[in-house]
């Protein structure tokens, strides 16, 4: 190694412990420092960060609250097979993202498990390693902290580790935010601010209107929201009797199955999309740490896992997406996989309107769930000995989420709440069929739902919920969208949780799309505060001309 890289190496590792340093600061103080900023940014994910790497480097002053400790959300929390749809997208601190994954992997460095030259170069629908466009859809975790880490640094952005007192939230004048509370007391006090937390926990502070769950089809004249039926995809095999002692429905259901789907298809219910985690598996013998069986393990939980092993079903419990270094994103794979199905609701709760420490314990539910699943599968003797064979080889990567026992940080929040703003974004403008005004970027993944439920159905246990339906080509997302109802709030943007409908939401969703819209937050908050603007009054022709300036993709036609 030369010594000008061992330099470079050594000053990026400096940068990376300097931030990771800096998270932990302000909770360590006693008498903390005023948190005060031009701009506030709630939430650690990769939006977040997207959001306030634009506003300092517009030249204000911003603070990012960091629930987490680390930095990047879902995207270093084991998504590593990036849902991207169309690269065409991609532009500014998205791209420059991506861009910089892959020139970090032509460090052969890197390759420290598994060399270059054996890695198959395949990523979700696009190169892992495109050559063309330099740019990497497939990744590590910790590389992409570890990516995230830079771009927060040489920005300046000062981090602040917290949660939002979800009772107390924020203080307001009029319809402007003035400082939200975290916790621990502490209140964080800004001119804009911007939610970029999966749940939407700031702009329910704030009094912004919101939704969860699924609006009926009628709603907005569209074909794939609402209850769906159990006829589309991840779905159980037939056969799988739904009582708990089979043939006899005196004995009652079984845990989580639903006596039916709760109305025809189409119509709206209060259900959220099931959550888990994208653990990081390996079967490399050296940094493979084996799996234990989850101390509140319950043999019960598994049962349909059983009988639909019992069905048919012989593969299929989890993806093994292969990232570098012999380590997998492993997604839900089928009918019966990682997903929790129903774990993130009940008839009088949902995941956003618990506690923290409420959704602590859930989060532990999910947990707990996915490490017996593998745990059965490896181990239980109602498994057949093919299948306890083909899955003993994966353990969990011990080069990963070194600090939490090797799991990831996010529990991935698939959706949660929805704003309802003056504008909502719907399938059709997913599909090209209407007008989208004021673009500030773009999506192109799948419409995408995963189950919601399980019920009973002609006798039998089955999935519903479950949705992908493709796109032709990429659209356009509303700068309406992003932007609350002028008389609840002035001086907030939602890159996330933005005014959409379910349906759209699933394709909206996708971790390149929340760069995208948080790159574009952070630039109408900026403006917003140059001009002394609301961010419902910002000109769109000048934000405009601003994105395009900093190569966001706006239409279609623009790439």
């Amino acid at each position: 190694m030369t010594f000008l890289r061992r330099r470079c190496l050594l000053l990026l590792t400096v940068l990376g412990s300097l931030v990771s340093s800096a998270l932990a600061d302000d909770a360590r103080l006693s008498t903390p420092a005023p948190l005060t900023a031009d701009v506030i940014v709630y939430g650690d994910a990769s939006g977040g960060v997207a959001a306030a790497v634009q506003a300092a480097r517009m030249g204000k002053s911003v603070i990012l609250v960091s629930q987490f400790g680390h930095l990047g959300g879902m995207t270093s929390s084991g998504l590593g097979w990036t849902d991207i749809g169309n690269s065409s997208i991609l532009g500014g601190i998205s791209r420059e993202f991506y861009h910089r994954l892959y020139n970090y992997y032509q460090d052969d460095n890197r390759w420290n498990i598994q060399p270059r030259s054996k890695y198959k170069n395949l990523g979700q629908g696009v190169p892992a390693f495109d050559e063309e466009t330099e740019l990497a859809s497939t990744f590590e975790p910790k590389a992409a902290e570890w990516v995230f880490d830079q771009l927060m640094f040489e920005a300046g952005v000062r981090i602040v580790r917290g949660r939002i007192d979800l009772e107390k939230g924020t203080t307001k004048q009029g319809t402007r935010i003035v400082a939200l509370h975290l916790e621990d007391g502490r209140q964080v006090s800004g001119k804009m601010f911007i939610d970029a937390s999966y749940e939407g926990d700031l702009l329910a502070a704030a009094g912004v209107s919101f939704t969860t769950g699924r609006e009926p089809n009628a709603k907005y004249g569209e074909t794939h929201n609402g209850v769906t039926g159990p006829q589309h995809g991840n779905q159980l095999p037939d056969g799988i009797d739904p009582f708990v002692v089979p043939g006899k429905s005196s004995s009652g259901l079984l845990p989580g199955v639903n006596p039916d789907m709760g109305g025809p298809r189409g119509t709206g219910d209060h259900h959220l999309q099931a959550y888990c985690y994208r653990m990081v598996l390996t079967d490399v013998p050296e940094n493979r740490s084996p799996i234990t069986k989850p101390t509140n393990y319950r043999e019960e939980d598994y049962e349909i896992l059983f009988r639909a092993i019992e069905a048919g079903q012989t593969g299929a419990f989890f993806k093994t997406d292969m990232m570098p270094n012999r380590k997998t994103d492993s997604n839900n794979a089928s009918g019966i996989s990682t997903d929790f199905i129903g774990g993130n609701y009940g008839d009088d709760w949902n995941w956003v309107t618990i506690s923290h420490a409420e959704r602590e314990k859930v989060a532990q539910k999910h947990r707990d769930w996915q490490l017996g699943l593998l745990w059965t599968l490896q181990n239980h003797p109602r498994v057949p000995e093919n299948i306890r064979k083909s899955t003993s080889r994966w353990g969990l990567a011990k080069d990963e989420f070194e600090d939490n026992n090797y799991w990831p940080h996010n529990i991935y929040v698939r959706e949660a709440r929805r704003m309802v703003s003056d504008f909502v974004m719907t399938e059709h403008h997913c599909r090209g069929t209407a007008e989208v005004p004021e673009p500030i970027g773009m999506g192109a993944y799948t419409l995408d739902s995963h189950n919601t439920q399980r019920f009973l159905h002609k006798g039998m246990v089955k999935n519903e919920g479950d949705i992908q339906s493709r796109l032709k080509a990429p659209y356009s997302i509303s700068y309406r969208a992003i932007v609350p109802p002028a008389d609840e709030c002035e001086n907030l943007l939602v890159p996330w949780s933005l005014s959409a409908s379910h349906i759209a939401f699933g394709s909206i969703r996708m971790e390149p799309v929340f760069m995208i819209l948080g790159q574009s937050a952070g630039t109408a908050a900026s403006m917003a505060i140059d001009d002394n603007l609301s961010v419902q009054e910002v000109p769109y022709e000048a934000l405009r001309e601003r994105l395009v300036e900093d190569d966001q993709r706006l239409t279609p036609s623009s790439n």
